[in-house]
């Protein structure tokens, strides 16, 4: 019989990959701590934005949201870091869950290499690549969470 010491709590979470175009969303959590691509919220009308959030949140209703930050490669603010750090307030104060600003660089590089692997390239990447890089900066962030707890 094996006893576990320590109890997992289950936390849902969404995680936004914002750009001024699109908006890609993933889910995951952290009981089997694997993060899945979920949608492109393709429209730049900011209402029709924030429904489909709310939408999102309704279904799966996290207890946390992350947001990625851009930053340059040597840490300094990217042009859409500001816009980035609107949105996740923003998030907070329509939808009262807390919301955490993760390190975003390069996932836009590593989900467009991971969907040419998959077979998708060019034009064809353009509906995904969004809600993958989200992918990323979710499972980065329980990659993470779960060496911290592990400690």
């Amino acid at each position: 019989m094996i006893v576990m010491s320590e109890s997992i709590q289950e936390v849902t979470l969404l995680a936004f990959d914002f750009g001024t175009k699109r908006i890609g969303v993933a889910v995951g959590n952290t009981l089997v701590r694997i993060a899945h691509p979920l949608i492109t919220i393709d429209t730049e009308v900011t209402e029709k934005r924030f429904m489909t959030i709310a939408q999102l949140l309704d279904t799966w209703k996290p207890n946390l949201l992350l947001v990625g930050l851009p930053m340059h490669s040597d840490g300094t603010p990217h042009e859409l870091t500001r816009l980035c750090q609107r949105f996740a307030r923003r998030l907070q104060g329509r939808f009262g869950v807390d919301v955490v600003l993760c390190d975003e660089r390069y996932t836009s590089k590593t989900a467009s290499v991971a969907l040419r692997e998959a077979g998708i390239t060019g034009r064809n990447q353009k509906a995904m690549l969004d809600q993958v890089a989200a992918q990323h900066i979710l499972q980065s962030y329980l990659d993470e969470q779960y060496v911290i707890a592990r400690r």
